[in-house]
């Protein structure tokens, strides 16, 4: 304790050598000026808090008056759209619990003749030769939606407004049983 008694010490004599003028000033000025500088000080300090403390929150209550309407209905939203949300997932579920593969094989039409799947564990290796741009955006969605696979590894070229290469996917997990 008396290291930090040591160190504040000089800080202190520092503030009472640089108030030092102020007291002496204080000390000569009459009461009826002590007072008002008393007067004025408290003054100052109402409006700090007043400014500081009441006034934003008396803001924040009179909007919030206003605005509860509006939010009940943005939050009647939300909790519509979480519905959906959850109706969704629930559908995913079970949209991938059907056979994968055919999901995969129906989805290989959009593309036409031109791509190929070779199935390898719980990945698709599709080999497209030639496809148009509209119908292989068209094919990613269909994967993505129907059977839950998502791409992992894409190796595309284009060559006159068609793509070649392949693309592996990632297929959803089995639920068990």
């Amino acid at each position: 304790m008396n290291a930090l008694t040591a160190s504040i010490a000089p800080a202190r004599e520092a503030l009472r050598a640089a108030l030092g003028p102020w007291r002496q000033r204080w000390a000569q000025a009459s009461s009826r000026e002590q007072t008002l500088v008393r007067l004025a000080s408290v003054l100052i300090l109402l409006a700090l808090v007043w400014l500081v403390g009441v006034a934003p929150a008396l803001r924040t209550l009179r909007t919030a008056q206003s605005q509860g309407p509006q939010l009940r209905a943005q939050l009647q939203t939300m909790l519509l759209l979480q519905d959906r949300a959850k109706a969704l997932q629930a559908q995913a579920t079970t949209q991938r619990s059907q056979d994968t593969e055919a999901l995969l094989e129906a989805a290989l039409t959009t593309l036409g003749g031109s791509a190929r799947m070779v199935l390898a564990g719980d990945r698709a290796t599709m080999r497209l030769e030639g496809s148009g741009p509209d119908a292989l955006a068209q094919w990613l969605a269909q994967v993505r939606l129907n059977a839950g696979a998502l791409p992992v590894e894409v190796q595309l070229r284009q060559n006159q407004g068609l793509w070649s290469g392949t693309v592996v996917l990632q297929l959803p997990t089995r639920a068990a049983p």
